[in-house]
């Protein structure tokens, strides 16, 4: 019998020799010059051109993302740079492939939570319960939980709180904002400790106020360090650190069991 088929269909983009449509609109005459990148990957990403409140506020989670040092990603991409400087975009996949649950994808686990604990449309709902019984579960379950926290940024990550001025002053400041932050006041009185919200874990409850969907958020970090990693390589090219930092690790991991290590 044979196989059936189902409609093969993209709504994103098409080409003819003379037009280059994206989401309904002609790239040449209706995108360039006219829209930013954050623009361009809201259109892509919902199907539509973001209002001027939208724009400013994924612009601003997306610049957040861009940098933040000499960070595992950075390092990645550097040091893959130094071995194969012929191939920049294998650089930049080498250091985006660290961005997991600990470094940037932590904005889709906060997502995710959120969502989860208040499902969109839900109303007039517990904040504060919900928040102790979501610190609760993942203190039960030995789980960090996701977008709390900073090694460095202590007692405030300043780049929250103002992701959540601008969220708010456009109008983007809702349900999952306060709860992102009740959420934080229950883990740090349950744990004793300084847990700030970070910079994620406001871009994941932010992300939830525009109704993303969990599951592309870690994408609107992707394509954000994606940039930062090419200004690092192009860095790297001019003024290299790789090689000597792989030299001091070396030198350092194995002193231990080399003759005349000193």
């Amino acid at each position: 019998m044979p196989r059936k088929t189902k409609p093969i269909r993209s709504d994103i983009a098409w080409s003819t020799p003379d037009r280059i449509e994206v989401r309904g609109r002609s790239l040449p005459d209706e995108l360039l010059g006219k829209i930013s990148l954050g623009d361009m990957a809201w259109l892509l990403i919902v199907g539509r051109m973001p209002t001027p409140q939208e724009s400013t506020v994924f612009n601003a989670i997306a610049v957040t993302l861009v940098e933040h040092g000499i960070t595992p990603s950075a390092l990645a991409a550097r040091i893959t740079y130094a071995g194969a400087p012929e191939s920049l975009q294998a650089a930049v996949a080498a250091g985006l492939c660290g961005l997991g649950s600990v470094f940037v994808g932590s904005t889709e686990g906060t997502a995710k939570m959120l969502y989860e604990a208040l499902p969109p449309g839900t109303r007039n709902a517990d904040l504060e319960k919900i928040a102790c019984d979501l610190v609760a579960g993942y203190r039960a379950r030995g789980q960090i939980v996701p977008g709390l926290g900073h090694p460095l940024h202590k007692p405030v990550d300043p780049r929250a709180p103002r992701l959540f001025k601008i969220a708010e002053e456009n109008g983007f400041s809702g349900d999952y904002i306060q709860l992102e932050r009740l959420i934080c006041t229950e883990a740090e009185r349950a744990s004793g400790k300084m847990l700030p919200v970070n910079a994620t874990g406001a871009i994941g409850a932010i992300c939830c106020e525009l109704g993303l969907p969990w599951k592309i958020v870690r994408g609107v970090g992707v394509f954000a360090r994606a940039i930062g990693l090419v200004g690092h390589i192009l860095e790297e090219s001019n003024n290299p650190m790789a090689v000597e930092i792989w030299q001091r690790v070396e030198d350092e991991a194995t002193a231990h069991v080399r003759p005349n290590a000193g």
